[in-house]
């Protein structure tokens, strides 16, 4: 583990950096620019250090300056430079660096095309770096009116971060700190939080819950169909026993965010070759092949009742043809959830996040629903608290799938009330994520909390998953003590008696000049008298 020191502070730097962009647009806007450059500037120092090791003392001995210094002297050494791109396959000439155009910004020469000369040249030098930075719009009116103003925000932007030491970090320092920033960026993005980030209590118990009773000692292969960030994807490094040989594939519809998920497993040390990233409409064109890829774990938190064409054509698809149904147009839960399954090993397990109405809902979702019973396929239903993401502050539930169950019973948990309340949003504590995965994996009774149901159960049910119907989560009131509680009430008249004997007390005492206050205060004191003669 990093330092959590080092961690928090670089952190907290890192966040800060965005005070030049917060006024100019929201965070979902801004988050582009500030990890596009952090992301620039953790390559160009990556490449500097590696020349002071190449043909200079060595990074530990050396500063970026300095290696800058020695990179500019020698520029046209051809072995130098191929050594380079195949070390990081990708190049960024000298007068791109980082520390160059900071060099720019602090003799007040930069200009906005330097730093869009730098994009360009490391999107140019491979397919993994292809169009890299297209989310971050250096041109862009938000950042200012004109050419000097962009300029001025940009380089503010630069020289917040120009301090910071990105790649001497240890472990995962500057990869946690980015999801840090990730998260950040959630929080301050409201309901457009949902296309690119799940909480990581969440994001922890998705990854853990394919992971119960299974052992990778050869690697797994992992999918996130719907990826955002690649933040849920990444969780599986923390759980399994060799992380350099997790397999990540993953999609992403938004181009923006894509590039994002592309960033984060570079920044965490992913390598290139256990890396496959696509931007692409998960639903409207399957991917990857089947024939050459399913997967031991498939974890999901896909856009909640989104739109979809469901056209007819898409009952010849394989990934939904068995079912005879299409999820409908305006709700693609299912379509989602069949996508994903599709592409699950037969020894694997796939953990899904969706809204409860996929419990219950009927007509060609309830047609999904019996056959996946029937098959056996729903292995668990876990109900979420509300108020657990950004996005949206209804309760959601975890379908838990499998290919290869011995029955078709299905574990029903109701953790809907274990959680510590935050400002804004409610959180997953470390126990109570504990306690939903040894209540999955021993598969017993909970009163209250979980229930193991047998197929005739649901079956009797009408194949409705709701979770009540099998998890009763009343508690009934105490029995009411009447003898106890007509003694409290005589006390507390008795108090009341007590009181109003005083106050009549003091009211007698009262005299005013003033003829019509001195009779209302009388009537008063009529008035009370009679009340202690009555309760007397």
């Amino acid at each position: 583990m990093a330092d959590i020191t080092e961690n928090k502070s670089l952190e907290s730097s890192l966040y800060s950096a965005a005070d030049a962009l917060r006024s100019k647009m929201d965070a979902n806007e801004y988050k582009n620019y500030l990890l596009g450059i952090i992301f620039y500037k953790y390559l160009s120092d990556s490449l500097l250090y590696e020349v002071s090791d190449l043909i200079g003392d060595g990074r530990e001995e050396t500063t970026l300056a300095e290696a800058q210094q020695l990179y500019e002297e020698n520029a046209d050494d051809e072995d130098l430079r191929d050594e380079l791109e195949d070390t990081f396959a990708y190049v960024i000439s000298p007068e791109h660096t980082f520390t160059k155009v900071m060099e720019h910004v602090n003799d007040h020469s930069f200009q906005i095309v330097n730093l869009a000369d730098a994009f360009k040249e490391i999107e140019g030098t491979s397919n993994t770096f292809e169009g890299l930075f297209d989310g971050v719009d250096l041109f862009s009116r938000r950042l200012g009116d004109n050419a000097q103003k962009q300029a001025d925000t940009i380089s503010s932007v630069l020289s917040a971060i120009s301090g910071l030491e990105l790649v001497k970090s240890a472990g995962d320092t500057l990869g946690d700190a980015y999801e840090y920033l990730i998260s950040q960026f959630a929080s301050d993005s409201g309901k457009k939080a949902g296309e690119f980030y799940t909480p990581q209590p969440v994001s922890e118990l998705l990854t853990r819950l394919t992971l119960v009773g299974k052992n990778y000692p050869e690697g797994i292969t992992v999918y996130d169909p719907t990826m955002g960030s690649g933040s849920l994807l990444l969780n599986f490094r923390r759980y399994v026993k060799h992380p350099e040989e997790v397999i990540y594939y993953g999609q992403e519809i938004n181009t923006s965010t894509y590039n994002l998920a592309r960033m984060n497993m570079i920044l965490h040390r992913v390598d290139t070759a256990n890396q496959h990233l696509r931007n692409g409409d998960t639903l409207d064109a399957d991917w990857p092949p089947s024939a050459k890829t399913n997967f031991d774990a498939v974890v999901m938190n896909p856009p909640y009742s989104y739109h979809w064409s469901a056209a007819k054509g898409f009952l010849d698809d394989p990934r939904f043809s068995k079912y005879g149904v299409l999820a409908p147009k305006s709700k693609a839960d299912y379509a989602f959830l069949l996508h994903g399954f599709y592409h699950l090993k037969n020894s694997g397990t796939m953990a899904i996040v969706l809204p409860h109405g996929v419990l219950f809902r009927g007509a060609a979702e309830g047609k999904i629903r019996q056959k996946l019973l029937e098959d056996g396929s729903i292995d668990a239903v876990i109900g979420l608290p509300a108020n657990l993401f950004y996005s949206t502050s209804i309760p959601t539930t975890i379908v838990v799938l499998k290919k290869d169950k011995s029955d078709r019973s299905v574990m029903f948990i109701d953790a809907s009330k274990d959680f510590e309340k935050g400002k804004n949003q409610n959180i997953l504590r470390e126990e109570d994520i504990e306690k939903i995965l040894n209540t999955y994996e021993k598969r017993e009774d909970v009163e209250r909390y979980a229930h193991l149901a047998t197929f005739d159960e649901i079956k009797e049910n009408d194949f409705n998953l709701n979770i009540p119907r099998y998890v009763d989560t009343f508690v009934p009131e105490p029995p009411v003590d009447l003898g106890k509680l007509t003694q409290e009430m005589q006390e507390t008249q008795n108090e009341i008696n007590k009181n109003e004997r005083e106050l009549l007390d003091m009211m007698k005492d009262l005299t005013s000049s003033d003829e019509k206050t001195q009779n209302d205060l009388n009537e008063f004191i009529n008035m009370l008298e009679g009340e202690v003669k009555k309760n007397d």
